[in-house]
């Protein structure tokens, strides 16, 4: 280690720390007593020529700690961000590019709904929460065209059309209604207010439906909810 350096710092929780990274083995032989080599280190009796007083180096920690600190609280880049190129002509996509920020800083929420065949020939369909999968899931492998997304078993709902697989979970933005005589429902958690994917009702206060013209997928239909704090 070349003394001086900040970069090099880390490793030293305390300046006693950093003193005895430059007391060898031979050096407690002769003089017996880890204090004192550590003191004659200080002194620059036996040091490296070019020590950290004990000011410099609270001063150089305390430049790292800020900067680390900077570094942890900066915000981090979108999902989508620099993949543009790539998923231009996938509309699920686009939309779900253009919905990032506002999902994840909760101010809208988005339910996605998709019908897929997959490569063995069995229907599958779901409505997935998009901020949860946002937080749970690796999205950056979507935008840049790794994956396809495609509901789970996991998601707010899942059906297997050949299996006759179901399963609803609630997740931390939707409670799932699923026995109601309109059909299945979601009740935003934020504000109470439900969410109606029923293509024959309307979607809901503060909610939009937008169906997708997609050829990755037999179907495809967002709901927004524009979300509202409960009073």
């Amino acid at each position: 280690m070349a003394a001086g350096t900040a970069d090099s710092l880390d490793q030293f929780a305390e300046y006693e720390d950093y003193l005895d990274s430059f007391v060898l083995p031979v050096d407690l032989y002769y003089l017996g007593d880890e204090s004192l080599a550590r003191q004659l280190v200080e002194l620059d009796v036996k040091g490296p020529g070019d020590l950290l007083s004990r000011a410099e180096f609270k001063r150089l920690k305390s430049d790292e700690t800020q900067r680390t600190a900077k570094i942890r609280n900066a915000p981090k880049s979108l999902a989508h961000a620099g993949l543009e190129g790539e998923f231009r002509d996938y509309p699920l996509l686009v939309e779900l590019a253009q919905r990032e920020e506002l999902v994840l800083s909760g101010k809208l929420a988005t339910i996605i709904f998709i019908r897929h065949v997959n490569r063995k020939g069995q229907e599958i369909s779901g409505y997935i929460d998009y901020a949860h999968r946002l937080k749970t899931d690796n999205f950056e492998e979507y935008f840049a065209l790794h994956r396809v997304l495609l509901p789970r078993p996991s998601d707010l709902s899942f059906y297997n059309w050949e299996t006759q697989t179901c399963t609803s979970n609630a997740t931390t933005n939707f409670q799932v209604i699923a026995d109601n005589e309109k059909g299945l429902q979601f009740k935003n958690k934020r504000d109470r207010k439900i969410i109606n994917v029923s293509p024959e009702e309307h979607p809901g206060h503060s909610s939009f439906r937008k169906p997708l013209e997609n050829t990755q997928y037999v179907q495809c239909v967002l709901y927004d909810h524009v979300t509202r704090r409960k009073s």
